[in-house]
Formats: C-alpha cells, structure tokens, sequence
C-alpha cells in the first residue's frame, strides 16, 4: 500500500546503553504561549497525577547533541525506522532525554519536522510526550524529547523476550486510559481540535509506571471547525490502523483517530499485531480477523492473549470488547466520542483485578454511576448496530 507512511521501529535493549540512568528533570523553564496550552486532563485527570510541565523548546547545536549521545554511538541507539534513528542522551546539565536524527531522506520530511515542533511546543499534557528541543544546524534535523525508560507499548505486547513480563490485565487497561485521556485532549481541549492521524502502538510511549505519552506529531493535522466535517488530506499514517473511509477518500475526521485507536484497544486484548505478515491467510489484518468475534458475546474470550493466562476479570472484558468494536465501526458516525470512551475506560480502570484463580475475576466493589450506566447503555447499542451491520 504505497499511499501509507508505514515504518515499523525497531527498538534496541536499552539495559547496555552507554549512559547511567539517572533521575530525569525537569524540562526547562518557562511557559509556551500556544492557546492549545492546557495542562489540565479534565475527566482524563488520573488520581495524583501532575499535570504536564510546560516548557519553550529550546533550540540545540549540533555539537550538543553529539556530545549528549556520545557522538551518535551504537550502543546509545534504542530505535530505528523509515524516520530515521533515536538515541539515548545525556544533556549537560544531566537530563537524560531521546535524540531522534532524521534520516534526510526518510519518511518524515522538512514539514513533518516543523508540524510536530509546533505542535509539541503548544500542546502540554500528562499523556502526551514533551518536546525539550530541536536542531536545525545546517541541513540536520534533530528533536530531542523527555526518555521514556520502558520504550513503546508494542514492546510490550508483541515478540517477548524468554524473561519479559508479559502485560497484566490492570496495566493494559491502564494504557488504554492514558491513551484515551492524551486523545481527549487534542480533541476536546485544543483549540481547533487536533487529529492525531498516526495512533498505533509503536507511537504510545511508557514511563517506568507504565503511564502512557503519545509521541510521534509529524502527521498531526488541525481539525474541522465551523460548519466543516472533514479535512481533506494526503493519506498518511500506518496500515492497519487508518480508518476505511480517510483510507479510501482522504477524508479525515476526529472519529478515524477513534477507529485507530480502536485498533490499539484490539491489540491490547489480544496481543496480536494489527498487521502480521507472518501470520496464515485470514489472519494477517487482525481487524478483519477479529470481525466475528465482536459480533458475538460468547465468542468474546477467544480474543484474548493466551499469555494473559486466563487472569483477567471476565465482565470487564466484555465491556473492553464492546468499547473496541464500538470503534471500529465501519460508519464513522456509529463511533463514540473520545469523551465517552475515557469514561468507560475509567470505570474498568476502577475495578481492579485481583490475580488469583484463572478465569475468576474480582468483585466490583460499588455499582458504576449513572454516567457509566450511560455509557454504557450506549455500549450495547452499538453493540446491536455492529450485529445487525
């Protein structure tokens, strides 16, 4: 499909990574004067979560980061892609942070750069990355971000090492409403609304808490405001995760970073790529594949990642079900909105799984409030529209 941008980075163990961890600081001082400047989460404000630092990215030399990385060392690289390559520093004053040096003739062009240093430099959130810097010396292209010391969700659910923890069901869950919250706020709090346009699991970063940031704004578009409905565009993002319709007409709306997440939300119940190549025909595009199974209530649990064990609460699972078939509705207009999916993720967030007996799941403490019985209500009619479609 040479309409899509798709690259695939591939991440390094940052354990033999020439640079002592250390404590990370604080990004800089100073406030961005964007009018997208809102560090609050609203609903999307997690229990004891800090709001995001804002901070005026600053500009680097190139000199600066070289010395930061060690001179771009090998053994400092922790990712690669059709963008280019990303290493871990060390700045002078001691923040460690990830260097992305852009290959000059890679997928990510002049303006992708500027998009997402503007971008990053107005938009200040818990769940999203923060942007410390850039350089532009001469014709090098550089963007120096905060390290994210876990690396990207999709190294966490797919192709494990023989001693990596697979993800337990509270902290997929816990992703999830991370994700869900940083996409609340370019939707709901920016001013115009921003389409993300490139959610997929490689781009959701995680701290050492598994807290998720979304990354990645090159592709990142201003959405429609007044009596418009959509943007139209080149088609860009990754296979697997674009919506049929932008795929098809270019047409691009809040509601297809709703299908691209989506997508994400099936990729954390089953721990299946969304694209897989080296899977048997019928089950390479893991949307296409999971049809079935979402259109029916009792075949729900065979979605789930064999290495979850079976430990995984079984009523929340059918709700996680049904919120990701809710998205991924062919019909744009069928999704929900970004707001009510936070509130349904919230809710599963609260009931807490107690490991213990495969298959049995932990009881719900205290009956959801009416907003959750809404949104939820709202489930199973989708649910009903999916069966019927």
């Amino acid at each position: 499909m040479s309409c899509f941008g798709c690259f695939s980075p591939r991440r390094k163990d940052v354990s033999k990574v020439e640079i002592d961890n250390g404590t990370t600081r604080s990004s800089g001082s100073g406030r961005g004067r964007g009018h997208f400047d809102d560090t609050e989460s609203g609903k999307g404000k997690g229990k004891g979560g800090n709001s995001a630092q804002k901070s005026v990215a600053r500009s680097f030399t190139f000199r600066e980061l070289a010395a930061a990385t060690k001179g771009f060392k090998e053994v400092n690289l922790i990712g690669e892609g059709g963008f280019g390559r990303v290493y871990k520093g060390r700045l002078e004053a001691g923040q460690v942070v990830a260097v992305k040096q852009l290959n000059h003739d890679g997928l990510q062009g002049f303006q992708e750069f500027i998009v997402e240093v503007l971008m990053l430099s107005l938009l200040h959130h818990t769940n999203l990355v923060t942007l410390i810097g850039y350089c532009t010396d001469g014709d090098q292209r550089l963007l120096v971000y905060e390290y994210m010391p876990r690396g990207s969700l999709e190294d966490h659910l797919f192709d494990l090492k023989p001693d990596q923890e697979p993800l337990c069901w509270d902290t997929r869950i816990k992703i999830a409403v991370g994700a869900a919250r940083g996409l609340e706020y370019l939707h709901c709090k920016a001013n115009p609304p921003v389409i993300y346009r490139d959610l997929k699991s490689a781009n959701i970063l995680l701290d050492d808490h598994f807290n998720p940031k979304l990354s990645d704004f090159g592709l990142a578009k201003l959405g429609p405001v007044g009596d418009n409905t959509h943007v139209s565009t080149r088609v860009m993002g990754t296979y697997g995760y674009c919506a049929p319709e932008y795929a098809m007409s270019g047409k691009l709306t809040l509601k297809s970073d709703i299908y691209s997440f989506g997508v994400v939300m099936l990729e954390l119940i089953t721990g299946k790529k969304a694209i897989d190549n080296t899977m048997k025909q019928g089950e390479q595009n893991l949307v296409a594949w999971s049809r079935p199974f979402l259109k029916d209530r009792r075949k729900f649990v065979q979605l789930v990642d064999p290495l979850l064990q079976g430990r995984f609460p079984t009523r929340c699972l059918h709700h996680a079900v049904a919120i990701t078939a809710m998205c991924l509705q062919e019909q744009p207009t069928f999704r929900p909105l970004i707001s009510d999916i936070v509130v349904a993720l919230e809710y599963l967030a609260s009931q807490n799984h107690k490991p213990g007996r495969a298959g049995v799941h932990s009881p719900i403490s205290s009956s959801p409030s009416q907003q959750h019985r809404d949104t939820f209500s709202r489930e199973s009619d989708y649910r009903m529209s999916s069966t019927s479609g």
